[in-house]
């Protein structure tokens, strides 16, 4: 039986050296090939123009390039793009592009489903099925790269860790995804356009602070009240809030790099003044903002968009307390714009 040819993008650019010498080549040829893989985004060795054409069978015969390819887009008429992203074992995971008239972000995920269990998540009603591997969060942002040219005649500026699954469970390959995308080699994306969301995994937060990243941190919290976000959150049992804010002093004392707060209001569970006020006192540790972000509901089930009376309460105490604060209002209602459910329907 013949063997599985390995994915070429699982190389380093000295093993694809050492590849070719190895096969009676010179070792620049791997060079040129990690430069299409990476930096011209090639999807099949074909296209590997500057390669003879025993050199490209060559590649043919012992790797594969497992691409993503964008399934279906959505284009709401607020210019918001959603894919669903088919990958090469045809699971789907989803991407957004996000434009505003200053900037065009990229909203990728990081793993097909979530294991984290947050009820208000279309993404945790998918198991986790396994992590993206490097190349495909890499592919991703190519895309809405491509998009953003396309649609908007502009290159994509910044990008979130804020789609499908938890960044920090996958922790290595979010690492060397980013690590190809701010590459010189690859990219070249400064590490201050990008932003990891987590729900708050202390352990791998001080790991961060340690590895000394470059990138910012945001932190989707929703409630400062230990048995609200528990019943909102379940995982929070586990990492409670204590165990978050100290792995957030620590993250704060060693890379001086403020930290963010994605923050949903929403009726009847986050709504009230001692809602806020605990938020407040959460906040005080490390300077921070708040973005407070309007909801897009995945049913008619309990989570609900608040009052604006609720969100400008929010606003009035936080500044009063001198948090930054921002409303961020949803982007693509007409389109199936929360996370997951896309993936959901595919």
């Amino acid at each position: 039986m013949q063997a599985e040819k390995k994915d070429i993008r699982a190389l380093t650019k000295e093993q694809l050296r050492d590849f070719f010498v190895k096969e009676g080549d010179k070792a620049f040829r791997g060079n040129q090939v990690y430069e299409w893989l990476w930096q011209k985004g090639a999807h099949s060795f074909e296209a590997m123009t500057n390669l003879s054409k025993p050199t490209r069978q060559m590649l043919e015969d012992n790797f594969v390039i497992n691409h993503i390819k964008v399934d279906l887009m959505q284009r709401s008429s607020d210019g918001t793009i959603k894919n669903a992203v088919r990958l090469h074992d045809d699971l789907i995971v989803e991407s957004v592009l996000i434009p505003t008239d200053t900037r065009t972000t990229a909203c990728v995920s990081s793993q097909v489903g979530c294991s984290l269990d947050c009820k208000f998540c279309a993404t945790a009603r998918l198991k986790r099925m396994r992590n993206l591997n490097p190349d495909e969060i890499y592919d991703q942002v190519v895309a809405i790269d491509n998009e953003s040219r396309l649609y908007f005649s502009r290159p994509l500026s910044n990008i979130v860790f804020m789609g499908m699954g938890e960044p920090l469970m996958n922790y290595n390959n979010v690492l060397k995804a980013i690590d190809k995308i701010t590459s010189e080699e690859g990219l070249g994306m400064s590490p201050r356009r990008i932003t990891v969301s987590t729900s708050g995994v202390p352990k791998m937060i001080k790991k961060m602070a340690d590895d000394e990243v470059k990138f910012k941190l945001a932190v989707s919290l929703h409630s400062a009240l230990d048995d609200v976000r528990t019943s909102i959150m379940p995982f929070n049992s586990t990492f409670p809030l204590q165990d978050l804010r100290e792995a957030l002093e620590y993250w704060y004392s060693k890379t001086k790099s403020r930290i963010t707060y994605e923050y949903v209001v929403w009726s009847g569970i986050n709504d009230k003044r001692k809602d806020v006020e605990a938020l407040v006192r959460f906040c005080r540790f490390a300077p921070s903002k708040v973005n407070l972000i309007e909801y897009n509901p995945i049913d008619d089930g309990a989570f609900q968009q608040a009052d604006e009376s609720a969100i400008k309460l929010y606003q009035e105490i936080l500044e009063r307390n001198g948090i930054t604060v921002t409303v961020r209002r949803s982007r693509g209602k007409d389109i199936d714009a929360a996370c997951g459910q896309l993936a959901n329907k595919s």
